[in-house]
């Protein structure tokens, strides 16, 4: 299991990443628009250009995040959680869940087996992933 910060911008999240890819020696190694997305027939079109998901790796770590939809309220930030398999993704979900509120239930989309979104009983935030092999 690894814990990996995800930072969520309202538009800026492109400019963000190659500041900090420079910043930190690392490679933008996953960059996504909604409008790339097998989602994008369903988002505005002036989603279209926004960030849905950029990673950045570097020599000690991994830095993920985007750009919130319009219209939804930026939050601070959450802690992604990428398991290996949906077996522990769906216990690790559950047992945040617990006492606090889901926000995404957990199920399979099309980057991963099981993503889901919450926020604990402590109001910290949180994004279970069993990734799919791109």
């Amino acid at each position: 299991m690894k814990f990996i910060p995800y930072l969520d911008f309202d538009g800026q999240a492109r400019e963000a990443f190659d500041f900090y890819a420079k910043a930190f020696n690392g490679k933008i190694t996953m960059r996504m628009t909604y409008g790339e997305s097998p989602m994008a027939n369903d988002m505005p079109p002036e989603t279209h250009s926004r960030v849905m998901h950029s990673q950045l790796e570097t020599p000690s770590g991994i830095l993920m995040g985007a750009d919130s939809p319009p219209h939804t309220v930026v939050s601070k930030g959450c802690v992604n959680i990428d398991v290996d398999n949906a077996a522990e993704a769906d216990r690790v979900f559950k047992a945040l869940a617990e006492g606090g509120e889901v926000s995404m239930p957990i199920a399979e989309t099309f980057w991963a087996h099981r993503f889901g979104m919450l926020t604990d009983r402590f109001g910290k935030a949180w994004m279970v992933n069993c990734l799919k092999t791109m």
